[in-house]
């Protein structure tokens, strides 16, 4: 199957968030060389385009890279592709693949691949592309036979203090979390996977324990799966379940108010605080992302979600107040906006080409912040829907996507094209 080729062929050209140079510079290339025209914008994003185009197909070109990523070494069992001890990049990769195939094809759509999606839908907030098209199919959802009529807006809130710190002739310990499966924090915040900020502070909540250094999380939109931390103590710790303990010989400053800090990490509310039961999703969400701590200084982040505007602003709000409650300093960064679920011409097409494949077609939405939503308020005269193959734990080093799913979403696809073209 020519996709999974060019799949493969996509693993082995870097493109993490932000270091996407080579894959932009290989789209180019390769839609030039089969007669279509191309533009970049300031962002970085790529419209590749050719004849009079009815419908834009949509996709990110970065991905989160973790573990080994971007040195990625694909293997298949059972059906699924999966990469090994790294994160594989079917999210969004899997989607430029098949673009790529329908530009082998001669299909004249507008293909748009958009930058730094998953760092904050940088590229989609700074469009500047004149799109033609009535219609736009995003290709960034990971369950098949589903179409995705609106998704969730987010906004990233960061906070930080500065601790004194005082010298201690306790003994030292690094402290190290691993070992968890991590997981997005939209599509996965509901299903109980463990966070490591949260492990390391639960570990730490009932011992005397002053905190040197720390680091934590790997990106914003990951649920954490790693923490590596120096402490002092005079209690002998001991390892436990993803607990990981070596005794240290030399000596450090401590924070002396690290109590604070493990009662701030302890206290926090991470996770789904709100559920939709129509959707059968979260309405609100926020994930504790990221944590350093390095002379004193102690820097967090945080992203949150929620289906609409109103719950977005709550949540910041109750966030923001929290970690000033601690006399923290907070600013907030990204906000996008949420897209509200609508059922509209465009879709109509969408799930009926979707029932002649898989001979059911259900309307979704989704936890988690899809471009779509920001397009939609640039481009208010375009028509959005989204689907994609079914993937599962993307932004971890499980992430996997089913082979024979690909086939199914491309002949959607096609079939789509097809009706567009035709109307």
């Amino acid at each position: 199957m020519q996709i999974i080729t060019y799949f493969q062929q996509l693993t082995q050209i870097p493109h993490c968030s932000y270091e996407s140079e080579a894959l932009q510079t290989f789209l180019i290339d390769f839609a030039e060389t089969r007669g279509y025209r191309t533009k970049v914008d300031a962002a970085g994003n790529i419209l590749v385009f050719k004849g009079t185009p009815k419908l834009s197909l949509q996709a990110h070109y970065d991905m989160v890279c973790v573990g080994k990523a971007p040195q990625i070494s694909t293997y298949i069992e059972d059906g699924w592709m999966q990469a090994e001890d790294a994160s594989l990049g079917a999210d969004n990769g899997m989607a430029i693949a098949m673009m790529m195939a329908l530009m082998d094809e001669g299909r004249e759509c507008e293909y748009l691949f958009t930058a730094d999606e998953e760092v904050g839908l940088i590229g989609a907030n700074a469009l500047q592309f004149p799109l033609k098209s009535k219609y736009m199919l995003n290709l960034d959802s990971e369950d098949e036979a589903e179409v995705y009529i609106g998704c969730a807006g987010g906004v990233d809130i960061f906070a930080h203090k500065q601790y004194t710190l005082s010298d201690s002739d306790q003994l030292f310990y690094e402290i190290s979390v691993s070992g968890l499966p991590g997981g997005h924090s939209g599509v996965d915040i509901d299903k109980n996977i463990p966070n490591a900020i949260k492990v390391f502070a639960d570990y730490c909540k009932e011992k005397d324990i002053h905190i040197v250094s720390l680091e934590a999380g790997e990106r914003i939109n990951s649920i954490p799966v790693h923490v590596k931390a120096v402490v002092a103590t005079f209690q002998p710790l001991s390892p436990q379940e993803h607990i990981h303990i070596r005794e240290l010989h030399e000596s450090y400053s401590v924070i002396q108010n690290s109590r604070e800090i493990v009662d701030l990490l302890e206290r926090f509310q991470h996770g789904v605080l709100a559920f939709d039961e129509d959707l059968g999703i979260p309405d609100r969400s926020i994930n504790l992302a990221l944590l350093k701590i390095e002379n004193g200084l102690c820097e967090i982040a945080t992203s949150a979600r929620a289906m609409d505007h109103e719950g977005l602003e709550a949540v910041e709000q109750k966030t923001r107040e929290f970690f000033e409650n601690y006399g923290y300093d907070v600013k907030s960064e990204g906000k996008y906006p949420a897209w509200k679920p609508e059922i509209n011409p465009f879709s109509e097409i969408v799930c009926e080409k979707t029932k002649e494949v898989f001979s059911s077609c259900a309307y979704k939405a989704i936890h988690a912040g899809l471009e779509c939503a920001v397009i939609s308020s640039l481009y208010p005269h375009i028509k959005i829907a989204s689907i994609g193959p079914n993937i599962r734990s993307p932004h971890s080093v499980s992430e996997r996507v089913e082979i024979a799913s690909v086939e199914r979403v491309y002949q959607v696809v096609q079939k789509v094209i097809d009706a567009v073209e035709n109307a």
